[in-house]
């Protein structure tokens, strides 16, 4: 019985921080336009994962681009600016999108 709570404890501490970043991307409105695993106005973070898993700069442009906008990259819809994250916050849902491979 110990075993099985040690267990379940453990995989609870590592899905936390998925839980508690794909709350932040609620909370700061992302999940209206983009979706974990599916196109919705924007494209997948796992889509943004894949692109961007071999550019060691990734996370910083992510970042800048979760609160300034960008355009061109997704095609003609452009992802506008997001004065309510800030960088702290920024960095951790540009690390954690490119975490949802």
């Amino acid at each position: 019985m110990k075993k099985a709570l040690l267990f379940v404890a453990a995989g609870l501490a590592c899905a936390a921080p998925a839980f508690a970043d794909l709350a932040l991307a609620t909370s700061k409105n992302c999940m209206s336009c983009h979706a974990v695993d599916r196109k919705v106005l924007g494209p997948s973070f796992k889509d943004v994962a894949a692109k961007y898993k071999d550019d060691k700069g990734a996370a910083d442009l992510l970042a800048t681009k979760i609160m300034k906008g960008g355009a061109g990259v997704w095609g003609p819809v452009p992802m506008p600016a997001n004065n309510q994250v800030s960088e702290a916050d920024a960095k951790k849902l540009a690390a954690w999108v490119l975490s949802t491979k």
